[in-house]
């Protein structure tokens, strides 16, 4: 199931739990978990790296000995939040005193990186586009902005009306210098309790990957392969989404090609 309703993936303490065999790939991997006032959660982290990134509230995360105090943020609208990176093959715990919700965004891996925070100040912010299609992408743990082994993620603010994910491109080849192979999940959250989106993924190649969704906040859309874009945000309704990232190179990198029918005047 390439789209992924808000609910349907829902597996114990998570409200969404995509994994490798869920989304019959290899790498990436997103929870997403609520936890009320004084709530805590638990997990073991197996072969894959995390990051634990504050959608509302804030949270304590312990692991590998430390203690990362998260400040988090009111919404996903609010601005960049703060952020811990967790390592394979250990167990941590997230605790949370006034409650909120929480992404945890895995891939699997070789390496075991240390355990370390990651302040909201330090988020590289970059403003997208023009016009219609501007949009907001806060590069907390891109390829070139925090050590990761396989792990890429970065979050997408798009205003009410506008086009983001555009032009369409794709990550589902290995061409060195050109295209890097990533599987990627796109995780959804609305303005506004009625608002929604669009989110398109077309086909790159014979019987590939083909999905027009509706999202709304919960959802989630997978991308195995395929030119994806646009998402596009309902006027008067500013469109969220968090982009999680992993693939097979040898280099953690994040080269796409653009759509050759869509490219003009609008990177």
């Amino acid at each position: 199931m390439t789209h992924v309703p808000k609910g349907s993936a829902a597996e114990g303490p998570y409200a969404l739990a995509i994994d490798p065999k869920r989304a019959a790939w290899t790498y990436s991997s997103l929870r997403v978990v609520e936890l009320p006032p004084g709530g805590s959660h638990s997990f073991a982290t197996g072969e894959s790296e995390w990051i634990v990134l504050p959608l509302t509230g804030g949270c304590t995360v312990h692991a590998e000995g430390e203690i990362i105090e998260l400040l988090g943020r009111e919404s996903v609208f609010s601005g960049a939040s703060d952020f811990a990176y967790v390592p394979r093959d250990t167990r941590i715990q997230i605790a949370s005193g006034v409650g909120g919700r929480f992404a945890l965004a895995g891939a699997k891996c070789e390496r075991r990186l240390p355990a370390r925070y990651g302040p909201a100040p330090e988020v590289p912010v970059e403003h997208r586009g023009s016009g219609t299609c501007a949009r907001q992408v806060r590069n907390f743990a891109a390829a070139d902005t925090f050590d990761c082994d396989r792990l890429i993620a970065v979050e997408v603010i798009t205003p009410g009306g506008n086009w983001s994910s555009y032009p369409p491109h794709k990550h589902d080849e290995h061409r060195p210098g050109v295209e890097a192979e990533l599987e990627e999940i796109y995780y959804f959250e609305i303005e506004g309790e009625s608002g929604f989106g669009y989110q398109r993924v077309s086909p790159s190649r014979e019987g590939g990957t083909d999905v027009l969704a509706e999202v709304r906040s919960g959802d989630a859309v997978l991308v195995p392969d395929g030119w994806h874009g646009p998402s596009v945000a309902q006027p008067g309704h500013a469109m969220y989404y968090l982009n999680v990232m992993a693939g097979p190179g040898d280099e953690r990198e994040w080269k796409i090609c653009f759509h050759p029918d869509h490219t003009e005047g609008y990177r």
